[in-house]
């Protein structure tokens, strides 16, 4: 991974410093909030409900164990014990306290991290697939220069004060891990017809108040040119992107006001002024680069043998986690695995101090030190050798990080909503539990298959409701909580925008919800096809009818007849649902 240089360390450093005094200011009173107020954003600290919270940026998601302790440390001494991953990869302790931020910035110094640009009008955190480097699917790896556009976009003069903030993600890879579609700019490395590298770049992607997916403005950029092209629509989005209202600020409003064409035409003409200009990437900056991502040191060593499978058919738990944690690898005899952050009645991506060293811990003995976040929410070793998953298993089961629900209903993406957000309408973690809580059991997780569920607390979508297979987002009806419900979102490939399926929903009406949606679900499906698929197929009206036929019985136990009926066996005597097929 990156390692800072003489420059990066110096820069850093004169960042806290800077910031200390505006810390100092503000308790003094010489700073009013106002002023303070961009001063602290652009350092990562947001004032929420109970306390200030701290983003700290991670580059693409890719950590050391090092920096993973460094985060124990702060959740034990600034925090309240644990923090919180995001889904830009990133990290975020939600108890600061202003006297503090100072000196959790300056500690972050030490191990070469920073919270520069995770809030404000500014190109925010790069953000990459988690298995990069490693896919078998991979074209080229994005690490390099996922690490090159951190570079260039780190205290970019120009682009300071946009209009709103932006977001990049990038994916080296066939299939799409990074949500590319759903960012306002989306990268994705290519290769032409002559063999040669390059981008696929999509423009005006975005979610929040006003989702779109993103549209390709180019189909080849040559990697050389990919930074003068980026700094182009970014430069047409700074001159023309809207300033007088935040609700219509962001590049996807400006792309839809001018079409993609006039767009286009506008970022080539600035763009024949800058290509081969200074932003161009030369051979040699590649490659220094490149030489901080080179391969660990891996053995020569043959895929999982017979002991392993034997193991693997004899025990049903260690065959649940090998089927949905553990993912295939480039090389022969290694695997990546995910460290599941959704264990049920914990919060979505909540981690503690100790699980913080524990992993670290892990990811020297098993993974060459390394980690990755995903913006699932979920932590990566990204290098196992496949003879070393039991032991891998039985050490993560003891953390409560093996729940092998990667993929599954209980795989909840979730933001912080109401219990610490000053944006929020409504709660996310305790809906997210009491999901879990609900249909918490493997085998009935299992036989449903992959299910994307997004729960977001506001129309902000932190947690990418839009795009969840089920997504959920909180809305407010005269001061009270309710909750609204789409189907038929995803992200990959094949990114679409859910569909809301009508009226809201009570807290404790949620999960009624979710299980006759499922009903409806499992009397349609084909053999194996995933519940996107179905809702793709028949459309949304039958999920609706299901929903809504009979009233939905509003239990805060969160058990009832609906969940009864969905568990006792397929297919399912549905007096509200006749089946079409």
């Amino acid at each position: 991974m990156y390692r800072y240089d003489q420059f990066d360390h110096r820069l850093v450093t004169e960042r806290v410093g800077q910031f200390r005094d505006q810390i100092s200011r503000r308790l003094s009173g010489e700073l009013t909030e106002d002023e303070f107020r961009i001063l602290r954003l652009q350092n990562g600290l947001y004032m929420q409900i109970h306390a200030y919270m701290l983003r700290i940026a991670v580059p693409y998601g890719l950590l050391n164990a090092t920096q993973f302790r460094m985060f124990a440390h702060i959740a034990r001494k600034y925090d309240r014990g644990y923090g919180h991953f995001t889904t830009r990869q990133n990290i975020q302790f939600n108890w600061i306290k202003l006297p503090d931020a100072a000196d959790i910035l300056s500690d972050l110094a030490t191990v070469e991290m920073h919270a520069n640009q995770t809030s404000g009008n500014c190109i925010r955190n790069i953000t990459c697939d988690e298995y990069a480097g490693i896919a078998q699917d991979e074209i080229v790896d994005p690490r390099p220069f996922a690490e090159i556009l951190r570079q260039w976009s780190t205290f970019h003069p120009e682009f300071a004060f946009l209009p709103r903030k932006f977001k990049f993600a990038i994916t080296g890879a066939a299939e799409d891990r990074a949500a590319i579609a759903v960012h306002d700019i989306g990268l994705a490395m290519v290769k032409n017809a002559l063999g040669e590298t390059g981008f696929r770049v999509l423009v005006g992607g975005g979610l929040g108040r006003t989702p779109v997916i993103g549209t390709e403005i180019c189909a080849f950029v040559p990697w050389q040119d990919v930074i003068t092209y980026v700094e182009s629509i970014v430069r047409v989005y700074n001159q023309y992107g809207r300033r007088d209202n935040m609700y219509k600020a962001r590049i996807k409003i400006l792309v839809k006001a001018l079409g993609i064409e006039e767009f286009r035409r506008q970022v080539e003409a600035d763009w024949e002024y800058t290509r081969g200009g200074p932003c161009t990437i030369t051979v040699s900056e590649l490659n220094r680069v490149a030489a901080f991502f080179e391969a660990p040191a891996y053995e020569a060593l043959s895929d999982a043998g017979a002991e392993l499978s034997a193991f693997q058919k004899n025990n049903k738990a260690f065959d649940n986690w090998m089927q949905r944690n553990v993912k295939p690898h480039k090389v022969p005899g290694y695997a990546a695995v995910v460290l599941s952050l959704k264990k049920t009645g914990v919060a979505p991506g909540d981690v503690t101090a100790d699980q913080l060293e524990a992993a670290a811990d892990l990811a020297e003995r098993f993974s060459f030190g390394e980690l990755r976040v995903t913006h699932m929410q979920n932590l990566v070793l990204a290098d196992v050798k496949q003879s070393e998953l039991v032991g891998l298993w039985q050490a993560a089961k003891v953390l409560g990080m093996a729940t092998p629900n990667i993929g599954l209903l209980t795989d909840i993406i979730c933001c912080p909503g109401g219990d610490f957000c000053a944006l929020a309408n409504a709660r996310s973690i305790p809906l997210a539990r009491a999901i879990a809580e609900c249909f918490d059991d493997i085998d009935f997780l299992h036989d449903i298959g992959e299910i994307e569920l997004n729960i977001s607390g506001c129309v902000n979508a932190c947690a990418h409701h839009h795009i969840g297979h089920i997504g959920i987002l909180g809305v407010d009806k005269d001061g009270e909580e309710w909750y609204q419900v789409s189907i038929g979102g995803a992200q990959g490939n094949d990114c679409s925008i859910g569909r809301v399926i009508g009226r809201s929903f009570s807290f404790g009406q949620v999960p009624g919800v979710l299980a006759r949606l499922l009903q409806v679900y499992v009397s349609e499906r084909y053999d194996d096809e995933r519940f996107i698929d179905t809702v793709r197929r028949i459309g949304a009206e039958p999920f609706k009818a299901g929903v809504y036929a009979t009233p939905v019985e509003d239990d805060k136990a969160l058990s009832g007849a609906d969940y009864d009926l969905l568990k006792a066996g397929t297919p399912y005597d549905l007096p509200y649902y006749s089946p079409r097929f």
